[in-house]
Protein backbone atom coordinates (compact mmCIF):
# COMPACT_ATOMS: atom_id res chain seq x y z
CA UNK A 1 0.00 0.00 0.00
CA UNK A 2 1.53 3.33 -1.06
CA UNK A 3 0.76 6.93 -0.22
CA UNK A 4 -0.89 8.45 -3.26
CA UNK A 5 0.35 11.59 -4.92
CA UNK A 6 -1.36 13.10 -7.95
CA UNK A 7 1.49 11.71 -10.10
CA UNK A 8 1.10 8.19 -8.67
CA UNK A 9 -2.66 8.31 -9.14
CA UNK A 10 -2.25 9.59 -12.70
CA UNK A 11 0.13 6.73 -13.52
CA UNK A 12 -2.22 4.10 -12.09
CA UNK A 13 -5.24 5.56 -13.86
CA UNK A 14 -3.30 5.63 -17.14
CA UNK A 15 -2.28 2.00 -16.63
CA UNK A 16 -5.98 1.09 -16.31
CA UNK A 17 -6.97 3.08 -19.39
CA UNK A 18 -8.43 6.05 -17.53
CA UNK A 19 -7.17 9.58 -17.21
CA UNK A 20 -6.45 11.97 -14.39
CA UNK A 21 -9.16 14.61 -14.49
CA UNK A 22 -9.06 17.92 -12.63
CA UNK A 23 -11.98 16.66 -10.52
CA UNK A 24 -10.07 13.53 -9.46
CA UNK A 25 -7.03 15.56 -8.53
CA UNK A 26 -9.19 18.01 -6.54
CA UNK A 27 -10.86 15.15 -4.65
CA UNK A 28 -7.49 13.53 -3.88
CA UNK A 29 -6.02 16.85 -2.67
CA UNK A 30 -9.07 17.49 -0.49
CA UNK A 31 -8.79 14.12 1.24
CA UNK A 32 -5.05 14.58 1.74
CA UNK A 33 -5.78 17.84 3.57
CA UNK A 34 -8.67 16.62 5.75
CA UNK A 35 -7.98 16.77 9.48
CA UNK A 36 -6.85 13.53 11.11
CA UNK A 37 -9.82 11.46 12.23
CA UNK A 38 -12.30 13.22 9.95
CA UNK A 39 -14.40 11.08 7.60
CA UNK A 40 -16.35 12.77 4.80
CA UNK A 41 -19.57 11.70 3.14
CA UNK A 42 -20.10 12.44 -0.55
CA UNK A 43 -22.47 15.26 0.40
CA UNK A 44 -19.98 16.79 2.84
CA UNK A 45 -17.24 16.60 0.23
CA UNK A 46 -19.52 18.32 -2.29
CA UNK A 47 -20.28 21.11 0.21
CA UNK A 48 -16.59 21.52 1.13
CA UNK A 49 -15.61 21.80 -2.53
CA UNK A 50 -18.36 24.38 -3.17
CA UNK A 51 -17.11 26.47 -0.25
CA UNK A 52 -13.58 26.32 -1.67
CA UNK A 53 -14.77 27.49 -5.10
CA UNK A 54 -14.36 24.03 -6.67
CA UNK A 55 -17.93 23.02 -7.49
CA UNK A 56 -18.11 19.40 -8.64
CA UNK A 57 -21.47 17.75 -9.17
CA UNK A 58 -22.60 15.20 -6.62
CA UNK A 59 -22.87 12.50 -9.31
CA UNK A 60 -19.24 13.12 -10.35
CA UNK A 61 -18.20 12.92 -6.70
CA UNK A 62 -20.02 9.60 -6.21
CA UNK A 63 -18.42 8.08 -9.35
CA UNK A 64 -14.94 9.19 -8.32
CA UNK A 65 -15.31 8.09 -4.69
CA UNK A 66 -16.30 4.63 -5.92
CA UNK A 67 -13.38 4.51 -8.38
CA UNK A 68 -10.82 5.77 -5.85
CA UNK A 69 -12.08 3.26 -3.27
CA UNK A 70 -11.75 0.36 -5.73
CA UNK A 71 -8.20 1.52 -6.49
CA UNK A 72 -7.33 1.53 -2.78
CA UNK A 73 -6.70 5.29 -2.64
CA UNK A 74 -9.69 5.95 -0.38
CA UNK A 75 -11.29 3.81 2.29
CA UNK A 76 -15.06 3.46 2.20
CA UNK A 77 -16.41 3.23 5.74
CA UNK A 78 -19.85 2.22 7.02
CA UNK A 79 -19.93 4.09 10.31
CA UNK A 80 -22.70 4.09 12.91
CA UNK A 81 -24.96 6.65 11.26
CA UNK A 82 -25.53 4.29 8.34
CA UNK A 83 -24.04 6.61 5.73
CA UNK A 84 -20.93 5.79 3.75
CA UNK A 85 -17.97 7.96 4.65
CA UNK A 86 -14.52 8.14 3.14
CA UNK A 87 -10.97 8.83 4.21
CA UNK A 88 -7.58 8.66 2.56
CA UNK A 89 -6.14 5.13 2.78
CA UNK A 90 -2.93 5.65 4.73
CA UNK A 91 -0.06 3.20 4.34
CA UNK A 92 1.65 1.62 7.33
CA UNK A 93 2.54 2.92 9.98
CA UNK A 94 -0.48 5.27 9.72
CA UNK A 95 -2.94 2.48 8.92
CA UNK A 96 -5.74 2.32 11.48
CA UNK A 97 -9.07 0.75 12.38
CA UNK A 98 -12.30 2.10 13.90
CA UNK A 99 -14.28 1.56 17.09
CA UNK A 100 -17.81 2.94 16.76
CA UNK A 101 -20.24 3.65 19.61
CA UNK A 102 -23.73 2.53 18.60
CA UNK A 103 -25.36 4.98 21.03
CA UNK A 104 -23.62 8.29 20.32
CA UNK A 105 -22.01 7.46 16.93
CA UNK A 106 -18.56 8.51 18.20
CA UNK A 107 -15.77 6.95 16.16
CA UNK A 108 -12.39 6.20 17.72
CA UNK A 109 -9.43 5.33 15.51
CA UNK A 110 -6.90 2.79 16.76
CA UNK A 111 -3.87 0.94 15.43
CA UNK A 112 -3.31 -2.80 15.41
CA UNK A 113 -0.54 -4.04 13.16
CA UNK A 114 -1.46 -7.70 13.63
CA UNK A 115 -4.78 -7.15 11.81
CA UNK A 116 -2.96 -5.59 8.84
CA UNK A 117 -0.29 -8.32 8.83
CA UNK A 118 -2.92 -11.07 8.91
CA UNK A 119 -4.80 -9.45 6.01
CA UNK A 120 -1.62 -9.04 3.96
CA UNK A 121 -0.57 -12.64 4.66
CA UNK A 122 -3.95 -14.03 3.63
CA UNK A 123 -4.08 -11.92 0.45
CA UNK A 124 -0.55 -12.95 -0.52
CA UNK A 125 -1.22 -16.62 0.24
CA UNK A 126 -4.27 -16.48 -2.02
CA UNK A 127 -2.37 -14.73 -4.82
CA UNK A 128 -3.83 -11.26 -4.31
CA UNK A 129 -2.38 -7.82 -3.63
CA UNK A 130 -3.75 -6.19 -0.47
CA UNK A 131 -5.44 -2.84 -1.15
CA UNK A 132 -6.98 -2.29 2.26
CA UNK A 133 -7.58 -4.06 5.53
CA UNK A 134 -9.97 -2.54 8.02
CA UNK A 135 -11.57 -3.65 11.21
CA UNK A 136 -14.79 -1.95 12.35
CA UNK A 137 -15.83 -2.64 15.92
CA UNK A 138 -19.33 -1.58 16.95
CA UNK A 139 -19.62 -1.20 20.71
Amino acid sequence: MVAYTPAAMKAELHERGWRMTPQRETILNTFQNVAKGEHLSAEELCETLKEEGEPISLSTIYRNLKLMSRMGILRELELAEGQKRYEINQPSPHHHHHLICVRCNKTIEFKNDSVLKAGAKMADKSGYHLLDCQLLIHA
